[in-house]
């Protein structure tokens, strides 16, 4: 196979060699390859400024990160038999780390397929593509995943705000076999449907597992609040574990109705409640009413989704880790999650400080929770590692 060549400036190869994946476009030498020439989603080998080919990578001229390494091999370009070879790879570490084939199979550059994600729901995989070069790879990656799994379904649920940068429509499709509705999946011992067609990502977010099997020791028999709960991931699960009893809050009605679909199916349907609605107005109307909870999930969107949000971001993690704080039982537990990669874990904790200091109480972090197995972290790629979640109690002084 042949391929055009891309060179870099002199030194910017240092963090390549490291084992990063990504080339930002200030780091290309575009008098002697200049990024115009190449097209959205081609592979080329790259080269260091004294001509030393390093691999090959796939590019977009139009993007910051204009290039991510695929292959180290100059024969071999990134084709189903490589897709094959690290969706396999990819599996054997799933296989070994969890009981019930429900999981992220494929996380980007972690496994070595930037812009890929795949989460697994037993027999259907649904498939996030988020870059131009994956993009062109669309019918490989089916292909490759058809001979490592043979799904019953495929969908591509190519829709979202990671698509745009690379000026990718969005949209989603049922590729394989069929799927009409929400799929099952098991998760900690706790049986879910997720609306892969028409919820938010994949349907589903794995990457909490661990921290949930967690909240499961401390749930039974507390009164338990989960804020921006989506499809009670967290609720539903401290309801499973014997809690006494759950309000889960969100915006989405239809998320809400999954909430009790899911409780249901769990035979917690009792025990589970639902409010929709903004969840700092949620966390007023339960404080005017004098509620009390004894373990509060605090698990928002991301609220810081770039550097220029980290002021203002901070801000709004303070406020609702604080509002949270106020609905607390003596001794009671809050677990304060965020999947902002740009809020800092040591920040996070600092939050948390001062919300308590505000209130004058004492807190203690007793537990933190990190991405499970599914969501490897890249030694090379500071932004594979991006969740956190901080179990702390909070006590009257």
């Amino acid at each position: 196979m042949s391929f055009n060549l891309l060179r870099l400036k002199p030194k910017a190869d240092r963090r390549l060699g490291a084992g990063h994946l990504w080339i930002y476009s200030n780091e290309v030498d575009t008098k002697a390859t200049p990024l115009t020439r190449f097209e959205a989603g081609e592979q080329v080998v790259v080269e260091t400024a004294s001509g030393k080919p390093l691999g090959v990578a796939y590019v977009n001229p139009n993007t910051l990160i204009c290039a991510r390494m695929v292959s180290r091999d100059l024969k071999h370009g990134l084709g189903q038999p490589l897709l094959v070879h690290r969706i396999q790879r990819a599996l054997s570490l799933r296989e070994l780390a969890f009981p019930d084939p429900c999981y992220r199979l494929i996380y980007g550059d972690s496994d070595g397929l930037p812009g890929l994600v795949v989460d697994r729901f037993n027999d259907v995989l649904v498939v996030q593509i988020a870059t131009a070069g994956m993009e062109r790879l669309r019918d490989a990656v089916v292909e490759a995943l058809q001979e490592v799994l043979n799904p019953a379904a495929i969908v591509l649920k190519n829709s979202g705000q990671l698509r745009r940068p690379e000026a990718l429509t969005e949209y989603t499709e049922v590729v394989v076999g069929e799927v009409s509705g929400p799929v099952p999946l098991r998760e900690n011992g706790v049986d879910f449907v997720a609306p892969v067609l028409d919820g938010q990502k994949t349907g589903w977010f794995y990457d909490h597992r661990m921290g949930r099997a967690r909240l499961q020791h401390y749930a039974k028999g507390k009164r338990v609040l989960d804020l921006f709960s989506y499809i009670g991931g967290w609720g539903v699960q401290a309801a499973a574990a014997g809690a006494s009893g759950v309000v889960c809050i969100d915006a989405s009605a239809p998320a809400l109705e999954s909430v009790h679909e899911n409780a249901r199916l769990n035979g917690v349907g009792d025990r589970v409640e639902t409010l929709q609605g903004d969840a700092f107005a949620a966390l007023r109307q339960l404080r005017e009413a004098q509620e009390r909870f004894d373990l509060i999930v605090v698990d928002p969107p991301a609220f810081i989704k770039r550097r220029k949000d980290i002021t203002a971001g901070e801000q709004a993690y303070r406020r609702v880790n604080e509002q949270a704080m106020r609905l607390l039982t003596d001794n009671g537990v809050v677990v304060s999650a965020s999947c902002s990669m740009h809020l800092q874990r040591d920040n996070l904790v600092n939050i948390l400080r001062l919300s308590s200091r505000n209130l004058d109480r004492q807190l203690q972090i007793i537990e933190q929770g990190h991405q499970g197995a599914d969501h490897p972290i890249h030694p090379a790629i500071p932004e594979t590692e991006y969740l956190k979640a901080i179990f702390c109690r909070v006590s009257m002084p």
